[in-house]
């Protein structure tokens, strides 16, 4: 079992959140896009605990404390294969764009393939691919949670106007959450939280 905190970070107000293995204690940040409060305090008395940085994908607002979350704590940053690239290159991660300067570049350690599991302590972590918002877009499923980035938001979806960003796949992507049997609950990039039984009665792009 996990326990889940979130906060919202950066200009952007993406949600990051802070999981933590229940019995082994060992902790994953997923999208660290900005330094926080709870950030701080988290690598102030845990750091040792941190294992994984799991990104759901590759633009700037995702991953701008990547990697000074990875001096502080050693741990392993995780990232699609296909969006490894936008780990340095400012112009596909929209940095330059947004802010007309670049967010500071990182190195995977582990790239990530469509169903690739890590453990985080005794507790499982799933990758699916749900490219749509960008090429490498990804959900992390674990126990009975999903963060799903900017793919499926709460009565919404990401963009996908962006660079790799495609408006097939992400139906395609968004058919695929909408399979799942699990009522789990919906960790966004952006926004209210939610859960999939929800999101498949209400959401009108589900």
């Amino acid at each position: 079992m996990i326990t889940v905190q979130g906060v919202p970070v950066g200009a952007l107000q993406v949600n990051c959140y802070m999981l933590k293995d229940s019995s082994t204690g060992f902790i994953a940040v997923v999208d660290p896009g900005d330094n926080c409060t709870a950030l701080k305090k988290l690598v102030e008395n845990e750091k040792e605990n941190i294992k994984y940085i799991l990104l759901t994908h590759g633009h700037f607002d995702h991953i701008g404390y990547a990697q000074a979350l990875k001096e502080q704590t050693n741990a392993k940053l995780a990232i699609s294969k296909a969006d490894e690239l936008l780990l340095n290159d400012n112009n596909l991660n929209l940095s330059m764009a947004f802010f007309g300067t670049g967010v500071p570049k990182t190195v995977a350690d582990i790239t990530l393939e469509d169903n690739d599991t890590l453990m985080l302590g005794d507790s499982r972590v799933t990758f699916i691919s749900t490219p749509g918002h960008t090429k490498g877009s990804g959900c992390y499923i674990i126990d009975n949670n999903i963060f799903t980035g900017d793919t499926l938001m709460r009565l919404s979806m990401g963009r996908t106007d962006f660079p790799t960003g495609s408006d097939d796949d992400m139906k395609t992507s968004l058919k695929r959450l909408a399979a799942l049997q699990e009522n789990y609950n919906v960790y966004p990039g952006h926004g209210d939280y939610s859960t999939l039984n929800y999101e498949k009665s209400c959401n009108p792009y589900l």
